[in-house]
């Protein structure tokens, strides 16, 4: 398979200069101030652990490059409202268009029809888009360590946290993890999944997590289908975790999360 990440930061800069031409930056900060207050991403996903609970960040998603139409009968709302009710903490939702088949209006709608924290899982290239996910309501907004510069990383991560939002940092390497780090106030996610060749693989969260200190709050994503999944995590001392297709691809996404997750119980 042909570099998918490279394809989809070429499609989203095409994609940025048409979004430019709809409404400014300048106007989107205009309007940022009649948004309501961040719901706190971190603090949920932190104070769920202390609970000694699985942290879940549910993901909405209706596709992806590598499996196509995961959910055909795709409401965004409904689906929020079954993660709130099967315990999840946090949610995620793709509004990435042309790969994934999202659009802004679904984490306006998951957002709206639950309580849940929101991540807007899109691939953030420039300011403009940090500012656009305020405006939308995003909580969190996540950052690509493979798609940009140690620069660009730090610039919309302090963009996003000036805005009152949390940042999940995304690594899938040991070079990528050294690259997030200094980024102190940040969740780190290892993805399980190589987002140039998507292939997955879980022992790429318990590798990693093997190097980062135990303070600070890791996320596991992607790869995580079943019970022992979660167990074989829980072991490594990750007890947060962003799961999409495992959940999509049932036909009740909240059911499957509390089958997976057996929430309910705790981590001891």
């Amino acid at each position: 398979m042909t570099d998918i990440l490279t394809q989809i930061i070429e499609s989203k800069k095409l994609e940025l200069i048409e979004r430019k031409q709809k409404i400014s930056h300048a106007e989107i900060d205009a309007q940022i101030s009649d948004i309501e207050s961040p719901r706190g991403f971190k603090n949920k996903l932190i104070s769920t652990e202390k609970r000694k609970l699985p942290a879940v960040i549910a993901e909405c998603k209706k596709a992806s490059p590598s499996k196509g139409v995961i959910c055909s009968d795709y409401n965004p709302a409904e689906i929020a409202r079954s993660y709130e009710a099967a315990g999840a903490s946090c949610l995620s939702v793709l509004t990435d268009s042309p790969f994934f088949h999202g659009r802004d209006s679904d984490l306006i709608a998951a957002k709206n029809a639950c309580n849940l924290p929101v991540l807007r899982k899109d691939f953030m290239i420039e300011s403009y888009q940090i500012a656009e996910s305020r405006l939308l309501g995003a909580d969190c907004i996540l950052l690509i360590v493979a798609c940009l510069s140690d620069g660009a990383l730090k610039e919309l991560a302090d963009c996003a946290m000036q805005l009152g939002m949390d940042v999940l940092i995304e690594v899938h390497t040991a070079e990528e993890l050294d690259r997030a780090k200094p980024i102190s106030t940040a969740i780190l996610g290892i993805n399980n999944r190589n987002l140039k060749t998507f292939e997955t693989d879980i022992h790429t969260s318990i590798t990693l997590c093997e190097s980062i200190e135990k303070e600070r709050l890791v996320v596991s994503e992607s790869g995580i289908h079943s019970p022992d999944n979660v167990r074989m995590l829980l072991d490594a001392g990750i007890n947060s975790f962003l799961v999409g297709e495992a959940f999509m691809s049932a036909s009740n996404p909240g059911r499957q999360l509390s089958q997976i997750f057996g929430m309910g119980t705790t981590l001891d």
